[in-house]
């Protein structure tokens, strides 16, 4: 049996397992995570006494430190869903994706960005991005090899696609410091959090915007909701606050849903090729049913792997 896990900035196989598959997917929602480390310890410390969820992440992230990485902790913008991200807190720009896209790929990345950011909504047309691809840098890019670059930015979880693109939670987590310095004047802040802003609600009086999972937990006990800043009747539909209780009633997180609908498309890597350099052995067959491995992954994580190893099971 391994030592205590609660040792901070010690890294046990518990956590090297984790770590290892939060490389493979880059970001989960928060009951995927409880589900991921309950499972590390049932494969390395059965008998162990699990740590609280916040305290393992801040062991773990005890010892990227140095690496300038982070398990970091965020919410959804549409419904206010908990997830955490490995994030690259090396680099602030698009470069941090440049191991895993060309200079043509990340440029059309930059172009969508844009269009995001500048938009009143938050999305941006795939229309409206695949007529920039003549603009961009680097080598020539179809309009139909942009379409499945765009594809490849979804399955990436840079980019969400529900009709027209934006920001996954992902690129918000890694890019905030980003998006605020370049786009200092198209920038939006919600007036609750003062976090980052790109979909939610707007005063039509002040113009003062606001997340909807920020609107939904303001106005959570008001019948007559009104604006936080001028007062005025605020005159939008105020959603539901993200209930974790009935999350996890029904047993399967929204992710999950997409995975099941989508796993046939995902690749279980074959013996000795799983992303990233892992150890062919770090990861069951089962476990890479119950957590798909995403097509990519980082180089730069693979540079984290070397350093942080697993014992195989």
């Amino acid at each position: 049996m391994q030592g205590s896990t609660r040792r901070a900035g010690i890294m046990t196989d518990v956590h090297r397992r984790f770590l290892q598959l939060m490389m493979t997917h880059g970001v989960l929602e928060e009951w995927d995570v409880r589900r991921l480390q309950k499972h590390c310890y049932k494969v390395h410390d059965r008998n162990a006494t699990m740590e609280k969820l916040e305290d393992f992440i801040n062991n773990i992230n005890s010892v990227l430190e140095s690496l300038y990485i982070e398990i970091k902790k965020g919410v959804t913008e549409d419904d206010g869903r908990p997830i955490y991200a490995l994030v690259n807190l090396a680099t602030t720009s698009v470069s941090k994706m440049a191991t895993d896209f060309a200079e043509n790929e990340l440029d059309l990345f930059r172009k969508a960005l844009e269009l995001i950011i500048d938009s009143d909504t938050g999305f941006a047309s795939s229309t409206n991005i695949l007529n920039l691809v003549d603009q961009l840098k680097g080598k020539k890019m179809r309009k139909k090899d942009a379409e499945q670059v765009l594809q490849k930015f979804v399955q990436n979880k840079w980019l969400i696609e529900e009709g027209e693109f934006t920001l996954h939670g992902r690129a918000i987590l890694e890019m905030e410091h980003y998006i605020r310095e370049t786009y200092p004047d198209a920038v939006k802040i919600c007036n609750i959090c003062h976090s980052l802003l790109i979909q939610g609600q707007s005063c039509e009086t002040c113009g003062i915007r606001m997340h909807l999972p920020c609107v939904a937990k303001y106005f959570q006990s008001n019948s007559e909701p009104r604006c936080p800043h001028c007062n005025d009747y605020w005159p939008h539909q105020v959603p539901e606050v993200f209930d974790p209780e009935k999350e996890r009633e029904t047993g399967i997180s929204k992710s999950n849903k997409k995975v099941l609908a989508v796993q046939a498309a995902l690749v279980v890597p074959a013996e000795g090729s799983l992303p990233g350099g892992l150890p062919a052995a770090a990861l069951s067959e089962r476990e890479a049913s119950v957590f798909p491995v995403p097509r990519t992954t980082s180089l730069f994580f693979t540079f984290m792997v070397n350093i942080f190893g697993i014992n195989r099971s």
